[in-house]
């Protein structure tokens, strides 16, 4: 499964409760360009509105850009692709407070273009200055260990 895409922020801003996996309607030449790697999941989050799922503001660079249709929208709204049961269980999710859909990566499995997504919470500033002191604290620790032997 080879990864296209990686919101590393969003392991940083949010705490990750359950996670999904979904396919991605995309255009032909928006699947060359994703296998390629022109993907961006930056500030992009997902919706569900009515009985579908949407993935907003994830940015699809073009294939080649001399070639792309006139109409083409990188950041445009595309579908995913979830079971009845996913959904309406994530309606119920959602609507609670604090709980959103944050998108984590973006992968191939048997050359379909695959997202992983996940019901999330939104951490604050104290959790986040507790982590990176905890990473620190490891990694300090580790430095010791390696100058003993």
């Amino acid at each position: 499964m080879p990864e296209l895409a990686y919101n590393r922020k969003a392991s940083f801003d949010y705490e990750f409760l359950e996670k999904y996996e979904a396919g991605l309607v995309l255009t032909g030449h928006e699947v060359k360009s994703a296998k390629k790697g022109h993907i961006s999941l930056q500030g992009s989050y997902v919706v569900i509105r009515g009985q579908e799922a949407w993935l907003l503001n994830a940015n699809i660079a073009p294939f080649q850009p001399k070639n792309a249709p006139p109409d083409y929208d990188p950041l445009r709204t595309r579908k995913l692709l979830l079971h009845k049961h996913e959904i309406q269980s994530l309606i119920g999710k959602t609507h609670q407070k604090g709980l959103t859909l944050v998108p984590i990566r973006v992968y191939t499995k048997k050359a379909r273009v695959k997202i992983e997504f996940a019901l999330a919470r939104g951490k604050r500033k104290a959790d986040k200055r507790g982590k990176i002191i905890e990473r620190e604290s490891k990694r300090d620790i580790n430095r010791a260990l390696r100058g003993k032997y």
